[in-house]
C-alpha cells in the first residue's frame, strides 16, 4: 500500500518524463510547491480566490441567518452554486429561461407547484425542475432548502421583483 507522501505512478509517463518536463502530474499533491504550481487564481475562475478544500456544516450555516426568501451561497462548483434558503408562505410563479433547478429539502415539508400538478418534498427528498418550466414554491411551516443551480441564477427566474436577490450573501 502507498503512504500518503508517495506519487502514484504517472501513468506510462515515468519518472523520465516527469524530469524532462520539470513538473509533477497535475493529481501529485506534491506539485503545489512555489517553483511548481501554476497561479491559483487562474485555475479558479468561479470566485477569484484560492480554492480550498473544506466541510460544510448545514446545521451551522442555516444557524447564521433567519430570513426568508434570501438564498445564501455556501458553496460553488463547475459555475454551479450550492445556496442555502429559509422559506415560508408562497412565493411567486415564475420560470427559469435558461437554468435547471435543483430542489433538496434539509428541513420542512415544500410543495412545488407546477402548473399541472403539486410535488410534495420532505426532509432528504429533492425534485429537479427543468428549465421553462413554471414552478411555485409554498412552505406552509418554516423550509429549510438546499438549491444547485448555475451561478448567473437569479432566485425569481424572468420576474424582478421586492424578492430579486441580485447578489446572494456568501456565508
Amino acid at each position: 500500500m502507498r503512504s500518503d507522501t508517495e506519487a502514484p505512478p504517472t501513468q506510462g509517463l515515468g519518472k523520465t518524463a516527469r524530469h524532462q518536463t520539470g513538473r509533477r502530474p497535475r493529481w501529485d499533491s506534491r506539485r503545489s510547491t512555489e517553483a511548481e504550481a501554476p497561479d491559483r487564481q487562474a485555475l479558479d475562475s468561479t470566485s477569484g480566490q484560492e480554492a480550498t478544500v473544506e466541510k460544510v456544516n448545514l446545521e451551522e450555516k442555516f444557524s447564521r441567518f433567519s430570513e426568508h426568501w434570501k438564498p445564501k451561497v455556501v458553496g460553488e462548483l463547475n459555475g454551479q452554486q450550492v445556496k442555502l434558503a429559509r422559506l415560508l408562505g408562497p412565493f411567486e410563479w415564475h420560470h427559469h429561461e435558461h437554468e435547471d433547478e435543483l430542489f433538496f429539502v434539509v428541513k420542512g415539508l415544500l410543495k412545488l407547484e407546477l402548473r399541472d400538478r403539486t410535488v410534495e418534498l420532505r426532509p432528504g427528498e429533492f425534485l429537479i425542475v427543468p428549465r421553462g418550466v413554471e414552478h411555485r414554491p409554498v412552505a406552509e411551516e418554516e423550509v429549510q432548502l438546499m438549491l444547485f443551480e448555475p451561478a448567473s441564477t437569479l432566485n425569481t427566474g424572468n420576474l424582478r421583483s421586492e424578492r430579486t436577490v441580485e447578489h446572494p450573501e456568501r456565508l
